[in-house]
């Protein structure tokens, strides 16, 4: 094969440039990124100008990331790419709960409370409980799962986006279960708000049509030790963002009942269970 490059030739030009040491999977890896890549061009028959808008555009995505930002997984988000790449890694028995993204607004070591105990600490939203338990794939109960819990709050921000405005971990949470495998705690039913869309990738989303809001949900982060991390949402199921997630974390199986009280202090209750996968 002649190592110059022509369009007929250009992927295997481009791959067979890679060194003997290079390692097989960095190696797997860049040639089928290469191959795609070049399928790409070819196939919407790419114009000089529109190269040099996706260049433009890939430069201002890395100028506005930071170390409170990242622009980057916002773009994979809204291509539904970290949602596949989640699939793929996450595949579960049936009857196991379904992984979703893991999303920007974790925070380490939020507070280990007593069950029952409430997160919302700003006093705003519309209370609810949350319960339910941790099992294994034959429904018995899990003792010593750790339940890490975070949402919103009612104005759709979360704590670490307001600083000195929300509490210091306010709507999060961890909780351990017992040997009955239960967990339960109050916090708000949670709403619906956009990503942040001031950047880039919001200026994309606008171009294509389409909206930058996810559905309300709550976060879990479910551990046990003998079980695969379970990184997951419960979504409010009247949401009129369901079908429409702006980052495609929606799953069937995670639209959680949020069932209203009559005369109750917490008006509002959402039970689900957790299965989890044996490692």
């Amino acid at each position: 094969m002649k190592p110059y490059f022509s369009e007929e030739t250009s992927v295997e030009t481009v791959n067979a440039r890679m060194g003997a040491t290079t390692s097989p999977r960095l190696a797997e890896v860049m040639s089928c990124l290469v191959k795609h890549l070049h399928a790409f061009a070819r196939e919407c028959h790419l114009t000089q100008a529109e190269w040099e808008t996706g260049i433009d555009f890939l430069t201002r995505t890395g100028q506005i990331c930071s170390g409170e930002r990242q622009e980057f997984i916002l773009l994979s988000d809204v291509l539904g790419f970290s949602m596949l790449v989640d699939a793929i890694n996450n595949r579960r028995p049936p009857g196991a709960t379904e992984n979703t993204v893991f999303g920007p607004f974790h925070v380490d070591d939020a507070p280990i409370r007593a069950m029952g105990d409430n997160i919302s600490l700003d006093g705003k939203g519309e209370p609810c409980l949350f319960e339910g338990k941790v099992l294994d794939l034959h429904g018995t109960p899990i003792e010593g799962a750790c339940v890490d819990v975070w949402s919103d709050n009612a104005d759709g921000f979360y704590d670490v986006q307001q600083p000195g405005i929300q509490p210091k971990w306010n709507n999060r949470g961890r909780f351990i279960t017992g040997a009955d495998g239960a967990y339960a705690f109050r916090g708000i039913k949670p709403i619906s708000y956009p990503i942040p869309d001031d950047g880039p990738v919001g200026k994309m989303l606008a171009a294509l049509g389409r909206h930058p809001y996810r559905p309300a949900h709550m976060h879990f982060l479910v551990t046990a030790p003998g079980f695969q991390k379970l990184v997951t949402h419960t979504f409010v199921g009247d949401d009129a963002y369901l079908e429409s997630d702006a980052v495609f974390g929606v799953k069937q199986t995670l639209i959680a009942p949020f069932e209203r009280l009559q005369g109750a202090d917490t008006p509002w209750r959402s039970p689900f269970d957790f299965v989890l996968t044996p490692e």
